[in-house]
């Protein structure tokens, strides 16, 4: 909730359940369109789309119910204080002024994570260093201690936000980042994010309306590694929430105003939804190393999908093909962290599989940052889309497949 100003102090009410405020989702790089339609099949309302984040309104169940639901989202924020400031002065004495004792309990640890942009304010630590100063030094004068710092493990995570000299303090409801699900009991060399496999999977139309007439029945991944995609993909087809398995470890758990009533209705309502889709396709992996077949297998053990989702070990180019529509979504190696002998040779590899061993009833995609190694695909993507996956520069890239040769496929849909 943005601050109100009253008598010339700036105070900081607190919502209650039904009562509808602003909200901030942060997402990846092309993710935010995918993330506003999570957002508003929710019930979010005046959603608006920005650079890697959505804004949106809601009241306090939704920002529960986005926490737990979306699979596109790294943090859900609630903004609560906003104003002016025309240097650090300024800034701390505004700061000083937000009734901290209402917000943040005294015994509590909390940490503050600034973004700075402009000419006033440069440098995002100093930022921080002033505006945990005004709010320690408030709780000094008026109770004789303070909350402690805690960048690890905080009970309260402030995002500090500085354009020029406008000034956003907001709330993490999240906590830990919500690509953290919780289900991961072994990983690979290089996993991939689960919220950009989410994201992927989405834009590729896994599970979407438009595929609700059965145009994509089956899904495979033929290099699964410890298989985020698989389980994402899985948790999809299945309607299980994106936070089903991290259990109760959210920071708004630990806000004045949490209510658990209503964070158990919420969450029971969505749990119900599970199985709800009726998805009758298959789900299955494929990888070469039989160490992360092991862990993929028991990744979903855990998740009580090892019945979901069928496992193969060996060479992608040796199996057999997928039977009947099915979307194919995977992460090859990069040469980054997964060290590949002739990166070339294996994406050339890759696109001769599908040429001459898949055909139309087969969509697709894979993600890649070696734009060099992409070329020796030998097939045209049909679609190029700008992703990130940590700190590289990825291209997410959609094939589409046909028997014969491109020629004879125009001529026969002339």
């Amino acid at each position: 909730m943005i601050i109100q100003k009253n008598n010339g102090k700036v105070v900081a009410p607190q919502a209650t359940m039904k009562e509808k405020f602003k909200m901030v989702a942060k997402t990846m790089v092309s993710l935010e369109e995918v993330l506003a339609d999570e957002l508003r099949e929710l019930g979010a309302e005046n959603v608006t789309v920005g650079a890697r984040a959505v804004e949106f309104e809601g009241d306090m169940r939704l920002l529960y119910r986005a926490n737990y639901c979306c699979r596109t989202a790294l943090a859900i924020l609630k903004p609560f204080a906003e104003f002016d400031a025309d240097d650090d002065q300024q800034l701390y004495d505004q700061v000083y002024r937000i009734r901290w004792e209402k917000l943040l309990d005294i015994d509590a640890t909390f940490m503050i994570d600034s973004t700075v942009s402009g000419e006033i304010f440069t440098h995002s630590y100093y930022a921080a260093l002033k505006t945990k100063d005004a709010i320690v030094d408030r709780f000094r004068r008026n109770f004789g201690k303070r909350p402690s710092i805690d960048t690890e493990q905080p009970d309260y995570k402030i995002n500090l936000h500085i354009r020029d000299n406008h000034v956003t303090l907001l709330m993490n409801a999240s906590g830990d980042s919500l690509h953290k699900r919780g289900y991961r009991q072994g990983v690979g060399i290089a996993p991939i994010n689960e919220v950009l496999a989410a994201g992927l999977l989405k834009l590729a139309g896994w599970c979407s309306p438009q595929n609700s007439e059965s145009s994509v029945q089956n899904f495979y991944d033929p290099m699964c590694g410890s298989g985020t995609m698989l389980i994402e993909a899985a948790m999809m087809a299945n309607c299980i929430p994106a936070q089903y398995y991290r259990g109760n470890r959210f920071s708004f758990m630990r806000w004045k105003e949490f209510n658990l009533g209503e964070w158990k209705s919420v969450k029971a309502e969505e749990d119900r939804k599970i199985g709800s889709l009726d998805f009758e396709g298959e789900i299955w992996g494929n990888d070469i190393d039989e160490r992360v077949i092991e862990q993929c297998e028991r990744n979903l053990e855990y998740t009580k999908l090892h019945k979901d989702v069928m496992l193969h070990i060996g060479d992608f180019a040796e199996q057999d093909p997928p039977q009947g529509r099915t979307l194919i979504v995977t992460n090859p190696p990069y040469g980054e962290r997964i060290k590949v002998e002739d990166l070339n040779a294996l994406y050339t590899q890759l696109g001769d599989t599908f040429k001459q061993r898949y055909g139309e009833q087969c969509d697709v995609w894979l993600i890649t940052s070696d734009f060099e190694a992409m070329k020796h695909i030998g097939l045209r993507p049909s679609a190029k889309i700008p992703v990130q996956n940590g700190a590289l520069d990825c291209r997410f890239l959609h094939f589409q497949l046909y028997q014969g040769s491109k020629k004879a496929k125009y001529q026969q849909e002339d």
